[in-house]
């Protein structure tokens, strides 16, 4: 069996037009903020639900169905991570290659990057959202398979953050591997937002200074950050919540 695992609907709304071969599965998270805490999948998805605000049977029926897909999935499988590499993305294909890297089974995995944009820009941090049907198929012809150790070490990674261990990131995010091109750029950026003497993260100190040289106008400080901070790969509602608590300190 082959499957394609998308981050979020945006790309789960155009990929059939590619013709792609496999089924779809969506990730519907955005683990890089938030309740991660939970023993096992069933406390974890207890503490996800309660932290976005919704019921678990809201969770369940949303989020948690697609990735029973992954959990149930036959021996000899297939699974095609298409996600980019910002680390909103990254931290969700960390955390879906630990479910996958826990199977039983016989599975072959691959990472589809965004191989048609231009690398010599900061164009490629953009993601998938632009590709046309062509240039998803030149996506996935590029694919990067797995090994056993990329495999491993993104389950490390997904243990490390999962469990607050910035230092360990830090000593993973050394390892080279072509399934995680910029890991180094990525985990430092993560790092960043917690700093050891317990002043403002880095995401937090681009909107105060936004915020005090361009405008407080929300969309335009979202813009702007997305200039500066593309690698972080913020939503809407992670971006707000940081931009609360920096104009709740002016």
């Amino acid at each position: 069996m082959v499957y394609n695992i998308l981050n979020g609907d945006s790309l789960a709304f155009s990929f059939p037009d590619a013709k792609i071969e496999g089924n779809i599965i969506v990730v519907r998270e955005a683990l890089i903020d938030g309740d991660l805490s939970g023993d096992n999948l069933q406390d974890f998805w207890q503490s996800r639900a309660k932290y976005i605000g919704i019921t678990e049977t809201e969770y369940n029926n949303s989020v948690v169905k697609e990735f029973e897909k992954i959990i149930n999935a036959p021996d000899n499988s297939e699974f095609n991570l298409w996600f980019e590499y910002d680390l909103f993305c990254q931290v969700n294909m960390w955390f879906v290659i630990s479910i996958i890297n826990s199977l039983p089974i016989k599975k072959n995995v691959f990472a589809v990057y965004t191989s048609y944009l231009d690398k010599t820009s900061k164009q490629f941090w953009n993601g998938f959202g632009p590709a046309n049907s062509d240039e998803l198929k030149i996506c996935y012809a590029n694919r990067i398979s797995l090994s056993e150790a990329d495999i491993y070490l993104g389950q490390d990674l997904w243990k490390a953050y999962k469990n607050g261990n910035l230092a360990e990131m830090t000593n993973l995010s050394e390892h080279h591997s072509l399934a995680f091109p910029y890991l180094q750029e990525v985990v430092k950026a993560h790092v960043d937002r917690f700093p050891e003497d317990g002043t403002k993260g880095r995401p937090e100190k681009v909107i105060e200074d936004i915020t005090k040289n361009i405008s407080t106008d929300f969309p335009k400080v979202f813009k702007e950050f997305w200039k500066r901070e593309i690698i972080y790969g913020f939503g809407d509602s992670q971006l707000k919540s940081l931009y609360n608590k920096v104009m709740d300190y002016r």
